[in-house]
């Protein structure tokens, strides 16, 4: 048993410079490569989150801009209507007040007309009384006219 504890002994002497060798190699990667990985890697993952959260709080800005911009054309749009129906409506009472004209034109022309066709009518009947008065006072003195002067009349032309 001796001898086992001896070469176990000198197994253990010789592995110290390879625990030794392997102590630095652990410390000198752990400084020069574990440490600057991992302050890259958060600075990576700081960097990462940092442009996520920046990239959803730049969609959130560009979705209130669109709404903000569809909220301007809907304004716009009713704006445009509203002065379409006024300028319709002022069309309209133009429209209305220049066929109101044109219907008091009308009117005014018809009433001249029968008021010429009336004066044109009771002229028409004055003439008609007076040619009436004058052909009946033609016919009354031919009626009445001496006998004598038809025969003569008559008689001269046989």
């Amino acid at each position: 048993m001796d001898k086992i504890l001896k070469d176990v002994g000198e197994l253990l002497l010789g592995a110290i410079p390879t625990a030794v060798l392997l102590l630095l190699l652990w410390t000198a990667y752990s400084v020069l490569v574990e440490r600057p990985l991992h302050r890259i890697l958060a600075k990576r993952r700081e960097l990462t989150e940092g442009a996520i959260i920046k990239a959803r709080a730049d969609v959130a800005a560009a979705e209130a801009r669109t709404e903000e911009y569809a909220q301007r054309l809907r304004e716009a749009k009713s704006a445009i209507y509203k002065a379409m129906e006024a300028r319709r409506q002022a069309a309209q009472q133009a429209r209305d007040e220049v066929i109101a004209l044109a219907r008091e034109v009308a009117h005014q022309q018809i009433r001249e007309a029968r008021s010429a066709l009336e004066q044109d009518m009771a002229e028409a009947r004055a003439d008609l009384q007076t040619e009436s008065e004058r052909l009946a006072t033609e016919i009354i003195q031919t009626v009445l006219k001496p006998t004598g002067a038809i025969s003569a009349a008559a008689g001269g032309q046989s």
